[in-house]
């Protein structure tokens, strides 16, 4: 019991304290995790020879995520992605295979190592990948998408993998499956064992049935049942249990569980349960994935790596090359350009971890032996231990050729009287009730897909960068009379608006926040009205709350009215004693006013009931005649500030 106990504390004390590290360095959460693994098992020797088992245990970290990654995608969504899934995923499977392939047949192995080797190699590393693209906000990029496509595909491919690698088993090699026993029992499908083609087939089609089917009709009746009872913990453990279930089923049929349990989440995509499934098991999937992590490092054997370090390296290297390679063409057939292409080309170019699964599964089917084993291993792990500097690699080129723009601009032939900058999901609102009111717009937006989809709807719409001064010039900027700011860039957000303030001090400025801290940068960068972004919606749901406590609807709306103007007269307050070089728990006169507009806040709350119709209840009556001469003159003397969401 210590024993465990010990060597929990120890990968738990390497992680927190070399992630948080990796994090602040710009490395990432998932290099973090590796160098973690290096120094408590290569360098230090705190961990030893648990660390295997360890792995095989946390590799359910990836099967995990797989679900989740099932539960964002709808059915109808993967329809979509077909081309991509079976054209870009197919192809990368297939031509890395013979490239990988080719190479190793070059350097002397026969033909059927050479094959087996190409395939192991053509997948990539799904945890690191999703992880990393996860945590740049890169998932709904073109490049991201398409990255992501390949590796379903690579999952899928596993499959005809498993049942491919042992035709090519090697004569001298008998002895190696004792010594390289699948730890994942990837080749015990038990209840495959002598089935003839057709049955084997059946059982496979059956499998697939039983989760489909299941997923729609019978988790939901279980999961109501299980919510009944109230008992958080027990609707987690059936969370559990129902994608522990479906990986072992898949398992028991010679199928990837990862590819089972992403089936079952894109089943549960439309479940009402959803969101409660996704916050039971993510806490489950992040510490397994970063346990995962962690062995990986601490399982590099520097005994064999210093035997054969140049090897070794250039392996490695070769592998990275070719694969960056081939993605690199596929990007160019299937048009990405710019940065989506150097995406998908340099996030892809590791190895995976289900590389040391079909590694050990080619072991015990004499397919590779297990001295080769012991090199291809270390490859895979360098590999995933230099993804992350791939992805810098990839930051600073995009950098450098302009992240964003991945087609030539635009030529903007129109203007009109308000500029939207950005038509994410907040610009298209924004556009939306405009255009419904009759005022002509100019949208700005990176997203190639994304413009070429608005016209169709003949919304007038250009692709470019808008923080670019010229194509904000060319969208009108000089006579347009509003500029909407809504891209999710907090920093171009705020250079957007210093440029349009200073070239346009007439200009009426609409910007969207993230945060009050985004709200004073945009406030002393000259933005006239400030909306962040989950203000109005975090409003109306504690409405809600309210309402549905037995208040009136009037005091209600009273209550919110009073609430929304004292927190923008708070935050055009707190702005101008906001410093960026301090931090806020550092400025006392920041404190001292944010604690005195809180006392008055509640003071206010509390005199709601006795206070007459005012100025915030207007809106219950319809407005005077004169409202456009009177009320807008003093609705025009506000500051910007005041305005402030």
């Amino acid at each position: 019991m210590q024993s465990y106990l010990g060597e929990a504390f120890i990968y738990l004390l390497a992680a927190i304290v070399a992630v948080p590290l990796a994090k602040r360095l710009g490395l990432g959460s998932v290099l973090g995790y590796l160098i973690a693994g290096v120094l408590i098992g290569p360098v230090l020797h705190l961990v030893g020879e648990e660390t295997e088992t360890l792995q095989h245990f946390a590799e359910f970290g990836v099967v995990m995520m797989l679900f989740l990654v099932g539960l964002e995608v709808e059915p109808k969504l993967l329809w979509q992605m077909r081309a991509l899934l079976f054209g870009l995923g197919g192809l990368q499977v297939v031509l890395t295979t013979a490239a990988l392939a080719g190479a190793a047949m070059l350097l002397g192995q026969p033909w059927q190592l050479a094959l087996a080797i190409g395939l192991i190699f053509s997948l990539s590393s799904t945890a690191i990948v999703l992880q990393t693209l996860a945590e740049r906000r890169l998932t709904t990029t073109t490049g991201g998408r398409c990255s992501f496509a390949v590796l379903l595909m690579q999952d899928i491919a596993v499959i005809p993998m498993l049942a491919f690698i042992p035709l090519l088993a090697l004569t001298g090699l008998g002895g190696a499956s004792d010594a390289g026993a699948d730890a994942h029992g990837a080749g015990a499908s038990s209840l495959m064992a002598g089935l003839p083609a057709w049955a084997n087939a059946a059982v496979v089609l059956a499998s697939i049935g039983v989760v489909v089917l299941g997923g729609q009709y019978l988790t939901r009746p279980i999961f109501r049942y299980i919510s009944s009872a109230h008992l958080r913990e027990i609707f987690t453990a059936a969370a559990l249990l129902f994608v522990i279930g479906i990986a072992l089923l898949m398992g028991m049929v010679g199928l990837s569980p990862a590819l089972g349990t992403f089936l079952a989440g894109v089943v549960l995509a439309n479940s009402e349960y959803r969101h409660e499934l996704e916050s039971d098991i993510e806490p489950f999937k992040g510490l397994l994935l970063g346990l995962f992590f962690i062995t990986v490092g601490a399982g590099i054997d520097f005994g064999v790596f210093s035997a054969n370090i140049a090897l070794i390296l250039a392996l490695t290297v070769g592998v990275i090359a070719i694969k960056a390679l081939v993605l690199g063409v596929l990007a160019w057939i299937f048009k990405l350009r710019g940065s989506d292409a150097l995406l998908l080309a340099l996030g892809l170019a590791q190895a995976g971890e289900f590389c040391f699964v079909l590694l050990s599964f080619s072991v015990q089917n004499d397919v590779i032996s297990a001295e080769l084993s012991k090199t291809l291993s270390l490859v895979v792990a360098l590999s995933m231990m230099l993804s992350p500097a791939l992805f810098i690699i990839w930051q600073r080129l995009s950098n450098r050729m302009g992240a964003a723009q991945t087609r030539d601009p635009d030529q903007i032939t129109e203007t009109g009287s308000v500029i939207i900058a950005g038509h994410g999901r907040f610009g298209q609102i924004v556009n939306r009730l405009l255009l419904s009111a009759g005022h002509k717009t100019v949208v700005l937006d990176h997203r190639a897909e994304l413009i070429d989809g608005m016209r169709r709807f003949d919304v007038q719409s250009f692709y470019g960068d808008a923080s670019r001064p010229d194509l904000l010039m060319a969208a009108g900027l000089a006579e347009a009379r509003t500029l909407v700011v809504a891209i999710d860039d907090q920093d171009q957000t705020v250079a957007i608006v210093e440029y349009a303030r200073r070239e346009r001090p007439d200009l009426h400025i609409v910007a969207r926040a993230f945060d009050r801290a985004h709200v004073y940068r945009l406030y002393q960068a000259g933005a006239d009205d400030i909306v962040r972004e989950t203000f109005d919606s975090s409003v109306r749901a504690g409405k809600y709350a309210l309402i549905s406590l037995g208040e009136h609807p009037f005091r209600v709306e009273k209550t919110a009215r009073h609430f929304v103007h004292h927190d923008r007269e708070t935050v055009a307050q707190l702005a101008r004693l906001w410093n960026p070089d301090i931090s806020i728990m550092d400025n006392e006169k920041y404190i001292d006013l944010a604690r005195e507009r809180t006392r008055m806040m509640y003071e206010l709350m509390e005199s709601i009931d006795s206070e007459a119709h005012g100025s915030h209840d207007r809106a219950w009556a319809p407005p005077p005649r004169q409202h456009a001469q009177g009320d807008d003159a003093a609705e025009g003397a506000e500051t910007k500030a005041d305005r402030t969401d």
